[in-house]
């Protein structure tokens, strides 16, 4: 961390209520959910917090103004003197007394974020670390320390579903914020604009946090042949002018592949034919609707026969 005073903007006489106001400014601009577009937010909302509760341990604020400890809490060890090496050691557990289990009137940044958090929707970027014993930083010996870190934002990704692939539950390349490429298994009976949390895989925490985690928007495609209704599928299927007359067996395209059908003599084309159970995972149903088309470019013997329709068996499907 740079110098705290630096970092907040303040001299070093700067009183608690200059400290706490400082911070509440600084903070507020900088929050990550205020600024979603930068990606260095998080990196200096951190560091104005890490300042502040830097600052207003007023143990630690006193070994750093003594030159005892450098701003990363480290003890800065002059000799074996009467202000060396013993006295550093001495100066250190005092701060870390006070920081372990010392009563402070003191407001943590944690505690000034809920205060104002509110606006923003809540704290819930704000976590504490577990306990751990190992190395501490603020005393320059083993044991236990308390510290805040800062959790990850989570990572929004929109992904494209092919109808086939959610039908099947199949799995999809997922390119994250992050730069990783997941593989991720479409759940069974996926709906359109379903969300899919993958725990820990969202954006870095910018202190040592937890990462947030990963938001999966699942998004249909447009299918070049079916039409979506719920879990019905609608489908437009091309038949001859003489299989519709004369009746015929024709394959009708599903997303298992095909199906099947006859068609019925003088078949009626202003209705649609109905496969049961061959829509969206085989709960919904498939419509077919026939469309008569002409052979491309005409057709004389055609033409002659509609011309003697239309002179010698007219009649009007309008009536």
């Amino acid at each position: 961390m740079r110098d705290p005073y630096t970092v907040l903007g303040v001299s070093r006489s700067a009183s608690e209520k200059e400290l706490k106001s400082a911070y509440r400014k600084l903070a507020k601009a900088n929050h990550p959910d205020q600024n979603k577009d930068d990606p260095k937010a998080q990196a200096k909302f951190a560091e104005i917090s890490a300042a502040y509760d830097f600052l207003t341990d007023a143990e630690k604020r006193g070994q750093y103004d003594r030159g005892e400890i450098d701003e990363n809490g480290q003890p800065k060890f002059a000799g074996f003197g009467n202000g060396g090496f013993g006295n550093g050691f001495a100066g250190a557990s005092r701060g870390a007394r006070t920081a372990r289990g010392g009563a402070s009137a003191n407001f943590s940044a944690e505690d000034i974020l809920k205060e104002f958090m509110s606006g923003f929707g809540g704290a819930a970027g704000t976590t504490r670390t577990t306990r751990s014993a190992g190395f501490d930083p603020f005393t320059g010996m083993g044991g236990s320390t308390g510290t805040r870190s800062i959790r990850g934002e989570d990572a929004n990704v929109t992904v494209a579903v092919k109808l086939e692939d959610a039908h099947k539950g199949a799995s999809v390349q997922v390119h994250l914020p992050t730069g990783k490429t997941l593989s991720v298994k479409i759940p069974d009976h996926v709906e359109d604009g379903q969300q899919i949390r993958l725990k820990g895989q969202g954006m870095p925490s910018p202190i040592g946090g937890e990462p947030g985690d990963a938001i999966i928007t699942v998004k249909f495609e447009k299918h070049s042949k079916f039409r979506r209704d719920g879990k019905d599928l609608r489908v437009d299927v091309p038949i001859t002018l003489y299989e519709a007359v004369l009746g015929a067996k024709i394959r009708v395209p599903t997303l298992d592949g095909s199906a099947e059908i006859t068609l019925p003599a003088g078949v009626d084309t202003s209705k649609s034919l109905r496969l049961r159970g061959k829509g969206l995972y085989g709960d919904g149903d498939l419509y077919a609707t026939l469309r008569i088309e002409l052979p491309k470019g005409g057709d004389p013997d055609l033409e002659s026969l509609m011309r003697f329709w239309r002179d010698q068996k007219p009649y009007n499907p309008r009536d």
